[in-house]
């Protein structure tokens, strides 16, 4: 539990404190509530979660009953799959108190430190394909157990992970996960607002020794959970602790989705350490999307394209990386849906209807780029010719060196179809039947 008015006055950066409350006085409420053997559940859980192990971290079943005090209100939370559920009752007269993390609530009654607990239990008995982190993953899963957060908070991080190290963490400060004036940040002032005051270990897990100073000679500093393509966590246990406070409803559809289907994790596309995440920033995003999809990123060099190296456009106009519509993510209900978003002059409704246009844009456009003019499939007359194969001009489909001299319909061969036919996509006018005018 922790104390508000307990908690002492400490020095940190730029006029806020960079340690956490003093450890909670129920710290050993996981403890007690959790099984003795952590390796024991979760073998258990991995004989039923064999066949859908991406989303291990919402299977491993947990039993008992931990009492905490929630700002003013008890609540008796129980384990249930990896989730915790809340039952609110007033707290008795006297001086109100709150405490315990176990307050942090979705609409679906999710914890932080449930996720985290499911993580390390499921880390304990998985194999990773590197037998040497086996036992890391039980200590760190002993440390949750134990609920062993620092009394230091990140004062005891920085003085190792600073500007020197491979991934500099101070600009850190200067995100949302590190401001101390957003509700909701992991270094909120106001620790009662969760998650604050758990600083970094509200990703990375309970330090418990990790930030001992001095080792004795062989000995390893313990585990902390870590993040991106070398972290010792899958794709699907990053993504679980992330989504514990960032499931949105623009995220709601990511389990499922294309990207979560390839496993891929939040870290290796956002930047949670650096000052500026490439996602956000338009003229960046093309190439963070690039690093996977780059025949798409090669494609915005053709001769015709949409404008992405300009900035007036970026993938997220269309796609939603979080989980949209088929493989292609497409963040409308329908190819045409995206394209008249922007193309609206196109929609009709038509008095004369071109119905290649209304079915599907893709029929005559490709949407990444194309050497042919307007983003078109083949050039006409060819494209029209697919459909049309015998249109009434018998000399369509010769060469001019086949075509007679003077022939009325030499012209094909400068905007071919299009000369006549310039309205392809529909006509309003009453003699527009041809799509001439």
């Amino acid at each position: 539990m922790m104390a508000n008015s307990e908690n002492p006055a400490m020095e940190g950066m730029s006029g806020f404190s960079l340690r956490p409350p003093v450890p909670w006085q129920s710290s050993q409420a996981l403890a007690r509530s959790a099984p003795s053997n952590w390796a024991a559940v979760g073998t258990a859980s991995a004989m039923q979660m064999q066949s859908d192990a991406r989303r291990a971290a919402t299977l491993v079943r947990l039993s008992g009953v931990v009492d905490t005090v929630w700002r003013g209100a008890r609540s008796v939370s129980r384990w249930c799959g990896g989730f915790i559920i809340h039952r609110d009752s007033r707290v008795g007269q006297g001086r109100q108190k709150w405490g315990s993390r176990w307050g942090l609530r979705l609409s679906d009654g999710a914890s932080l430190r449930a996720v985290l607990a499911t993580a390390v239990a499921f880390l304990a008995v998985t194999p990773s394909g590197q037998p040497d982190r086996t036992h890391a993953h039980e200590e760190l899963a002993q440390k949750l157990a134990n609920g062993d957060y620092s009394r230091r908070g990140a004062d005891g991080c920085l003085g190792c992970h600073d500007e020197e190290e491979p991934f500099p963490t101070l600009e850190l400060f200067a995100t949302v996960h590190g401001h101390p004036a957003i509700a909701g940040s992991p270094f909120a002032v106001d620790a009662a607002t969760p998650p604050g005051g758990l600083q970094c270990e509200s990703c990375h897990g309970p330090a418990g020794e990790h930030d001992r100073r001095m080792l004795p000679d062989g000995a390893r500093r313990e585990p902390m959970l870590n993040f991106g393509q070398r972290g010792n966590a899958t794709p699907a246990l990053q993504n679980a602790l992330c989504l514990a406070c960032h499931e949105t409803y623009e995220r709601a559809h990511w389990l499922g989705s294309a990207h979560e289907e390839a496993e891929l994790a939040c870290a290796d596309c956002h930047r949670l350490h650096a000052n500026t995440d490439p996602v956000r920033v338009p003229d960046m995003q093309g190439q963070m999307c690039g690093a996977c999809h780059g025949s798409v990123l090669a494609d915005a060099l053709k001769r015709s394209s949409h404008p992405l190296r300009q900035g007036q456009l970026v993938c997220r106009d269309c796609h939603d990386p979080h989980g949209g519509v088929g493989e292609a993510l497409a963040r409308h209900d329908g190819v045409n849906e995206a394209c008249l978003s922007c193309h609206a002059e196109k929609r009709g409704p038509f008095l004369w209807e071109h119905p290649p246009a209304a079915e599907d844009c893709l029929t005559c456009h490709v949407p990444h780029g194309s050497n042919q003019p307007a983003l078109l499939t083949r050039r006409a007359p060819q494209l029209c010719q697919e459909c049309h194969s015998s249109a009434g001009h018998r000399s369509l489909a010769q060469m001019a060196d086949q075509l007679p001299p003077g022939a009325a319909s030499e012209f094909v061969l400068a905007n071919a179809c299009l000369n006549c036919h310039s309205e392809v996509h529909g006509s309003n006018h009453p003699s527009g039947a041809w799509l001439r005018r």
